[in-house]
């Protein structure tokens, strides 16, 4: 072929499709060259190292409007918009160097000024002695099949770039629970391979002491298809073990199948040392507390000699108050389950009395300082029962000579917003109301109205004392209602 070959962009005489093709037709295989020219799909454009184009198939003419009469001649340019005119120096600089430029995806413009998406590919063309005169531009309009094949691509480098630089240890595993990536994360902190770590290979880096219970427990969650949750120590590439909040939820396909599991590791290790810290912190001043709280008990005694109820009942309120910080130390002066309250706050009657006691009521959190309220209230009024009410007759009690049938029923409930709560004495002796109220009035009735803004009431009916508590419920829960 000569320099006037359209590979090579030689022609200056543009003109229709059957001259093009003459352009190529001297011999056998350039008639075969000129047909692949004229009836590729492609655009096929052959341009010299200035921009100018010289050859333009019919497939050219289709993709970007242009008449070959129109666009011989002129720069290719005119195909560039204006901010990607960098790609055509580029290009330029490269096929100088004698460098093919691979396809790639690039935005360029049709005669009717709308830009259309291409893959376009550049090869250098080179003249009889070699030397390089031009280059040759196939472009390929993208269709649905590219754009579909772009889109994943950009999408798995959004998930690549997301997955590396997350904080956690991230991995997915197959519906059986085989491992079969794990991001950069993981193998930062682990200094393993994927060859090492693949499948089951994860419990090489968990420590000994947790690796069964770990490996038990997510075979069970695999076989259930239920999220999975654990904490566990992992050994890092400096061979010093750190804890881990591990988590991980099933994938499923259109049918409901578990497919896949996605799971997460985030390091808890400073979280950890922290709440053994506050922890320890509020064990010593609970400690301290109660030494506290002895020391005021024995000044009590100290204070009132030969008053031995007064001193009796002082000691069982503070006794409550030690217990109900126990329980909220436990907690760390958090939430405290009502449940757990009333058996904290009852243990002492329990004690003495192996029947005629029981509370029900729902799954209820509540604040610390609604637990201080209510554990005093509960407890004075359990002192009360014991002295005067339901629960001075024990069962098998020797002073009735038969079984007794006294009976105290706690319940409490969540509706509308409201937090309810009784306190029912039945099969005890008479009630009657007191002549004066004391101190223990104001425990039971007063200081929670105060402190909750609930509505209190003490109903001494004859067949047993009956105390009720209506309360807004986020002033008991918190914001909390439980469940």
């Amino acid at each position: 072929m000569n320099e006037d070959d359209t590979t090579t962009g030689g022609n200056r005489h543009p003109g229709t499709r059957s001259a093009a093709s003459a352009r190529v037709s001297g011999t056998p295989a350039e008639g075969l060259l000129a047909a692949i020219f004229e009836s590729c799909e492609d655009a096929i454009v052959s341009k010299r190292l200035d921009g100018t184009i010289t050859s333009w198939n019919p497939a050219a003419e289709r993709l970007f409007g242009y008449a070959a009469g129109e666009i011989l001649g002129k720069s290719i340019r005119l195909l560039i918009p204006d901010d990607r005119q960098h790609e055509e120096d580029s290009i330029i600089e490269r096929i100088g160097r004698g460098e093919r430029v691979t396809s790639f995806d690039t935005l360029r413009r049709h005669k009717d000024g709308r830009e259309i998406g291409v893959s376009v590919t550049v090869s250098p063309v080179h003249d009889a002695s070699g030397a390089i005169v031009g280059a040759s531009n196939i472009a390929r309009e993208l269709g649905d099949l590219d754009r579909a094949r772009r889109a994943l691509a950009e999408s798995e480098a959004r998930f690549e770039m997301m997955a590396d630089n997350i904080s956690q240890l991230a991995w997915i595993a197959q519906a059986d629970g085989a491992i079969y990536w794990y991001n950069k994360r993981w193998f930062e902190f682990t200094g393993t391979t994927l060859d090492e770590m693949k499948g089951w290979g994860w419990k090489a880096v968990h420590h000994q002491d947790h690796v069964d219970r770990v490996h038990d427990r997510f075979v069970e969650a695999i076989r259930n298809g239920e999220r999975w949750e654990d904490i566990f120590p992992l050994r890092g590439a400096d061979g010093n073990y750190r804890w881990f909040l591990s988590r991980a939820r099933p994938i499923r396909d259109d049918s409901g199948k578990v497919a896949f599991w996605f799971g997460t590791n985030t390091d808890i290790t400073e979280q950890r040392e922290q709440n053994e810290a506050i922890e320890n912190l509020l064990r010593e001043v609970n400690h301290r507390a109660k030494n506290m709280l002895t020391l005021i008990m024995a000044l009590a005694r100290r204070s009132a000699p030969g008053n031995d109820a007064f001193v009796k009942r002082f000691t069982r309120r503070v006794q409550a108050l030690a217990a109900n910080q126990d329980l909220l130390v436990r907690r760390a002066w958090g939430s405290v389950e009502l449940a757990d309250l009333v058996e904290a706050q009852l243990s002492f009657v329990t004690d003495r009395t192996r029947t005629g006691l029981a509370y029900d009521g729902p799954k209820v959190a509540i604040t610390a300082r609604a637990a201080e309220t209510l554990g005093l209230a509960l407890h004075e009024l359990a002192t009360n029962a014991l002295k005067y009410g339901a629960l001075s007759r024990g069962a098998g009690d020797p002073r009735d000579g038969e079984d007794a049938t006294g009976q105290v029923t706690i319940a409490w409930s969540m509706d509308e917003g409201r937090f309810r709560m009784s306190w029912s004495e039945s099969g005890g002796p008479p009630v009657t109301p007191p002549e004066r109220e004391g101190f223990g009035s104001s425990v039971i009735r007063d200081m929670p109205a105060a402190s909750l803004g609930a509505d209190v009431r003490l109903d001494y009916r004859a067949e047993g004392l009956h105390w009720t508590l209506d309360a807004p419920a986020d002033s008991v829960t918190g914001g909390d209602a439980g469940s």
